[in-house]
């Protein structure tokens, strides 16, 4: 028990320290405060991944033509939107093709390509729909391992990212 006790003990220190190299200038940023969030986000994403086919057995599936227009051109605009955000912010800064490390000051390009990290970071939570979507209209074939673990991965990894290290190439 004294072991258990030691590891948790050394991984809060850990993630404390972690906290005082983190990016300064996303810390306020909704969601960016501490992983607990992304992390419910993700675990109600998995929790839907085992309910939904459960709810969905014994019903037709839905019809979400309409939604599904909508939300994909949704997720065009918004996609296009951080191409913009992250294509104009990079060139006023003189990014490099190459290698460009981070540049945690508060430059206007530089802190609007970091806005446009954490746009990124938030299309994918957003991407979640595209499985409930599956669900709900029984595409259960759709919902892979490869999938759901790239949903799951991109969204919690897209967090540590644009937590330390927003912005460079």
């Amino acid at each position: 028990m004294e072991i258990v006790t030691h590891l948790i003990n050394d991984t809060i220190e850990f993630y404390k320290w972690t906290l005082t190299i983190a990016d300064k200038r996303v810390e306020k940023w909704p969601l960016m405060d501490n992983p607990l969030p992304t992390l419910a986000i993700s675990i109600s994403y998995l929790l839907f991944l085992w309910l939904g086919p459960k709810y969905m057995k014994n019903r037709e599936p839905f019809q979400l033509r309409k939604t599904l227009i909508v939300y994909n051109f949704s997720m065009v605009f918004l996609n296009f939107f951080i191409f913009k955000e992250l294509f104009m912010a990079a060139r006023a800064a003189g990014y490099s093709y190459i290698c460009q490390s981070v540049n945690y000051s508060d430059d206007p390009n530089e802190v609007r390509v970091a806005a446009a990290l954490w746009w990124y970071f938030v299309s994918k939570g957003i991407e979640y729909l595209d499985t409930v979507f599956f669900i709900l209209r029984k595409k259960f074939n759709q919902v892979t391992f490869l999938h759901v673990y790239h949903h799951c991965t991109m969204f919690t990894l897209w967090w540590i990212g644009i937590k330390w290290v927003a912005g460079g190439v």
